[in-house]
């Protein structure tokens, strides 16, 4: 839940929170669902771990009237085809590569959103239910809730937003197959004492910020600069560039050049982080990203390319959007 969605977005090294006004609000900040006109849909794929891992995104929303608006969005997060070796060898001690058997595991989470504008003129706030489902093959498998709130405020061409994400914690709560874990455990030779006792049943996911601000500037009609920054807090002492016992926080900028709404060229610069180097001195690290998108008549195709130049831990990825304006089919 954390990867974040549509390339556009992406592009912009995620600094949308204001801006934020389409399908893909429900994930960014659901109050941006009521600048939809009619409805939207938006798929997106991305490969992680050269391929090994799978990331896949699909959402609709639809406005009631001009006062609201709604929407759901589905996501996975999986890697296919993992070999369960446990059976590798038989009771006998030989090796039989027959007993190898598939599995997958995999992360899902169905999201609801809802939008409605306020009294207060400029104001809309937004409000998410999220039901996450995790499943690591026959081993376990989990089921969790959590809730998210948005809030955007326009005035004079300045955009302002905030999300709080998982603002009552998500729980999530596991399943352990123990007859399957005491295969795993008994598989390879553990040095007495490691590995040994069931993991945790619960997990817990504490709330998160991210203040949001942008301004979109245009030119002679036909060119647009949107540039936005973004605030992401996290409620503990982290990696991030900003780090006190109370909060963590990571900035983020994102730039978009449009023509004449047609093509857009966008990059950005996120993810700072204090890497502790070898001699023991800190270096702060950044994710730079960049992108490209084209929209005609109602369709929209996007690419985003992260990680440029390696300069943070992760591996760069090539990620792949589409967003449809339904109306376009009436």
């Amino acid at each position: 839940m954390s990867i974040g969605v549509d390339a556009a977005a992406l592009g912009m090294s995620n600094a949308v929170t204001a801006y934020s006004g389409d399908v893909n609000s429900g994930y960014w900040n659901p109050a941006g669902l009521l600048k939809i006109e009619d409805s939207e849909a938006s798929l997106m794929h991305a490969s992680y771990f050269a391929n090994i891992a799978q990331y896949d995104y699909a959402a609709y929303a639809k406005k009631i009237d001009d006062e609201s608006a709604w929407g759901f969005s589905l996501i996975r997060f999986g890697v296919d085809d993992i070999l369960n070796t446990t059976q590798l060898i038989d009771s006998e001690g030989n090796i039989d590569y027959n007993r190898i058997s598939l599995f997958s595991t995999a992360d899902y989470a169905l999201t609801f959103s809802y939008a409605r504008k306020m009294k207060l003129e400029g104001f809309q706030y937004g409000v998410n239910a999220k039901v996450i489902r995790r499943v690591i093959g026959e081993f376990a498998n989990s089921w969790g809730f959590g809730f998210d709130a948005g809030l955007q405020f326009d005035r004079n061409d300045w955009h302002f937003g905030l999300m709080l994400r998982d603002i009552t914690t998500t729980y999530n709560v596991w399943a352990i197959d123990e007859d399957k874990y005491n295969e795993i455990r008994d598989a390879v030779t553990i040095t007495p004492g490691q590995n040994q006792e069931l993991p945790e049943s619960s997990e817990i996911t504490l709330p998160k910020a991210q203040l949001g601000i942008a301004k979109k500037f245009e030119f002679h009609y036909d060119y647009t600069l949107l540039a936005a920054v973004n605030l992401n807090m996290q409620f503990a002492r982290t990696n991030d560039v900003i780090s006190t016992d109370i909060a963590s926080i990571d900035p983020a900028i994102g730039f978009e050049f449009g023509y004449t709404d047609l093509v857009f060229l966008r990059a950005g610069v996120g993810n700072f982080q204090n890497v502790m180097q070898l001699d023991g001195t800190q270096q702060v690290s950044f994710q730079p990203n960049i992108g490209i998108g084209f929209k005609y008549k109602g369709i929209q195709i996007d690419y985003a390319l992260t990680d440029l130049g390696d300069q943070s831990a992760a591996l760069y990825s090539n990620i792949f959007s589409v967003k449809v304006d339904l109306s376009i089919f009436r």
